[in-house]
């Protein structure tokens, strides 16, 4: 199995959930979307089988399966894969379940309905926080991309899913800290055709990004409008 978060490829998540509508047009395309490499199974046995073939990075298991307990697999998995992330996820959301759920290995137990930006944050920090366990190295301080970009780490700890979009976005940032970035570039990190670009949709993303963060860590991310130029992102 490839280390958690390793560079070269995106993290694998098997997702476990007989609930085909819910598994198959929400939750796969949305981790899809957030840059994860998703395979998906109906049955507890299916997943088996295929971990006879190859290992995920993450699991995401429903507690309520037709043909095992989630509890009791969820135990055993973590007894065969401690490297690998699990997350329970279902409509169990009584705190003895939630104490179950933890205490038989999973890393984190989630109540339906899902937010899907809490379950996508909730497997990066998962993954960096094996990878981080088996190197030893602590985070870097300030704002920092991670996961292939697919993340946004805030000097906290804090961690924010990125859409394909706004990961775009950050990076020209990211890479010049403290210093401003046009709005051209900006653009330019997002389109091929700056000149087909409405400049007026820039100013919203930034501020749909600005509030998904505030609202996601409770604290503001420090990107500042230059009147007239562009974006700066304040790392101190």
């Amino acid at each position: 199995m490839k280390p958690a978060g390793n560079a070269s490829s995106p993290l694998r998540v098997f997702l476990l959930e007989d609930d085909e509508l819910l598994r198959d047009h929400v939750l796969a395309p949305r981790l899809q979307q957030f840059g994860f490499e998703t395979v998906t199974f109906g049955y507890a046995a299916s997943l088996e089988s295929q971990l006879e073939k190859s290992r995920p990075d993450l699991i995401v298991i429903d507690a309520g399966l037709p043909d095992r307990d989630g509890f009791e697999m969820t135990r055993q998995l973590h007894a065969r894969m401690a490297d690998v992330g699990i997350v329970m996820l279902t409509a169990r959301g009584e705190n003895a379940d939630r104490i179950r759920g933890l205490s038989e290995g999973a890393d984190a137990y989630l109540s339906k309905p899902v937010d899907l930006d809490v379950l996508t944050a909730t497997l990066y920090s998962i993954a960096r926080r094996l990878r981080i366990s088996s190197s030893g190295n602590a985070a870097r301080a300030g704002w920092r991309l991670d996961a292939d970009g697919w993340c946004l780490i805030a000097p906290s700890g804090g961690m924010v899913a990125l859409s394909k979009t706004e990961s775009r976005l950050l990076t020209p940032l990211m890479e010049r800290p403290n210093q401003v970035v046009t709005r051209d570039d900006l653009i330019s990190a997002l389109v091929t055709n700056v000149y087909d670009f409405d400049t007026h949709r820039l100013d919203s993303l930034i501020h749909r990004l600005r509030r998904k963060v505030l609202k996601v860590l409770g604290e503001a991310l420090p990107l500042n409008s230059v009147h007239k130029e562009g974006y700066v992102l304040v790392q101190v």
